[in-house]
């Protein structure tokens, strides 16, 4: 009873649920759908495309291990897929396929339609947890619902695990070899330009990257993470974002390293470990609200009574933002960094976004597709998430009248300007007063003529502010966003 693997955001083979259902049943075939029409419909970055095909060239050495041959099958988007997996699935005479689950309105219309005529044609269809730590449903309210307060809901997973932890798969054994090769692995994917070096030596692919990252992370930074994680300029955070994505590495691999350096300990013991696993959950919240609550899928607002707020369009300050000139330093760096890398520290991520839809009051859904159309580690959920967060339009999000004052930001998480610095060396001469909030140099003798290459600010942070505190307040149901 030969099996098929097919292979999504799992690109591993230690603790992979599918592939450990598969091997255990039968032969093992494995494959890997390259869906270009669609990657692009879903604003995937070409760096996260480079990233996952690097991938695929480890994941075929470790499957190659295993004598499970990789297959490479192409069709232009997910509509096509049902037919492709079941003219390959006749081709080779299997009889089940395994799959780990996906999330997301596409994903789960693909694989339903998928099992669907897989099931028409005496074909099983099995599916698998694995990209999360608890099965979407498994977690709800007193009153049946989906949680949408991430503190309760971290509350219901703790008392979950410490019932009982997920555990990790074991590594199958090596099977027969079969009469079937691997297929040749593509380099590049229409539609997508190529990758710089630099980008992809900053991302180093294969599960033994993946491990080494989280060993190096857990062995010294880890218990720190708590006091270092917003701090832009040290290396305080895994760099396992990208990884996670990918599912090169697991969140059950990233949960047993954090138990394993906190004694076993879950919400007690070392406040870094703790803050980890804290962002781990996130990670899972997020999922899960996909799943709940479809329409943020569909590029919707959570708190649906937000989608009549009065966006401005201003395409040049859109612009200034996306190109890292909008003459606030850390705004710029970090957008910088972003297209540098293919990757933005976390506390970076919230201030840009919140710059971005309160002191310029542009639709956050511009940024959420800017963001997915450069990030190596781009999810839907914790994209959205994110996002939604920053704009008060979101599950558990932040108040509309929080907003970041980026100038604070700057000072409190980047003090000495070293970020600020490396990401804009224009600015490299300036003292701390000056290089955080280059306009006060308009108050000195010469003013912006010692500042040629850097831009003026391209808004009035206070006014900008109450501009957007009016726009929220004109909303109705305010009390809605003012529970937190």
């Amino acid at each position: 009873m030969t099996q098929l693997l097919w292979l999504r955001s799992d690109l591993r083979v230690h603790d992979n649920s599918a592939l450990t259902a598969a091997m255990g049943n039968g032969p093992t075939v494995a494959l890997y759908l390259i869906t270009p029409e669609q990657w692009l419909e879903h604003d995937d970055a070409p760096c996260k495309v480079d990233f996952w095909l690097r991938n695929l060239v480890e994941l075929q050495r470790e499957l190659g291990a295993l004598n499970v041959p990789l297959l490479i099958r192409q069709v232009p988007n997910w509509q096509q897929v049902p037919e492709a997996l079941l003219s390959l699935c006749q081709t080779l005479a299997i009889s089940t396929v395994q799959v780990n689950d996906e999330y997301g309105v596409h994903e789960s219309r693909r694989d339903a339609a998928s099992a669907s005529l897989l099931a028409q044609n005496g074909i099983t269809w099995q599916s698998h947890l694995d990209q999360l730590l608890f099965q979407p449903g498994s977690l709800l309210t007193q009153t049946g619902n989906y949680f949408q307060v991430f503190s309760q809901f971290r509350k219901a997973c703790y008392r979950r695990l410490q019932i009982a932890l997920p555990a990790c798969q074991p590594l199958p054994k090596a099977q027969a070899p079969l009469a079937l090769q691997h297929d040749p692995l593509p380099t590049s994917v229409a539609g997508f330009a190529p990758t710089p070096l630099s980008i992809q030596q900053l991302w180093p692919a294969g599960e033994a990257e993946a491990q080494r990252r989280l060993q190096l992370f857990s062995d010294e930074q880890l218990h720190r993470y708590d006091q270092q994680r917003d701090l832009p300029a040290r290396p305080g955070t895994s760099q396992l974002s990208a990884y996670l994505a990918a599912g090169v590495v697991s969140p059950r691999q990233c949960l047993h390293a954090a138990l394993s350096s906190n004694y076993g300990e879950f919400d007690t013991g070392n406040p870094g470990v703790v803050c980890w696993i804290n962002e781990l959950l996130w990670r899972e919240f997020y999922k899960h609200i996909l799943v709940g609550y479809p329409r943020v899928s569909m590029r919707r607002a959570f708190r649906q009574h937000t989608e009549a707020l009065a966006w401005r369009s201003d395409p040049a300050a859109l612009a200034a933002w996306q190109q890292g000139r909008t003459g606030i330093p850390i705004i710029d760096a970090a957008m910088r960094q972003l297209l540098a890398t293919g990757w933005m520290h976390n506390r970076l991520r919230m201030i840009v976004a919140m710059f971005l839809t309160k002191n310029l009051l542009i639709d956050w859904r511009e940024g959420e597709r800017f963001f997915m159309r450069h990030l190596i580690d781009g999810d839907l959920a914790a994209n959205n998430g994110g996002w939604q967060w920053s704009a008060s339009t979101g599950t558990d999000s932040a108040p509309y009248f929080r907003i970041f004052n980026p100038l604070r930001q700057s000072e409190r998480f980047d003090a000495e300007g070293r970020f600020i610095c490396h990401w804009l060396p224009e600015l490299a001469g300036l003292n701390k007063k000056h290089l955080h909030q280059p306009s006060s140099l308009a108050q000195d003798a010469g003013g912006w003529f010692s500042l040629p290459d850097y831009p003026r600010p391209i808004v009035d942070l206070s006014k900008s502010r109450a501009r957007a505190l009016a726009a929220f307040k004109s909303l109705p149901q305010m009390a809605q966003l003012e529970v937190e």
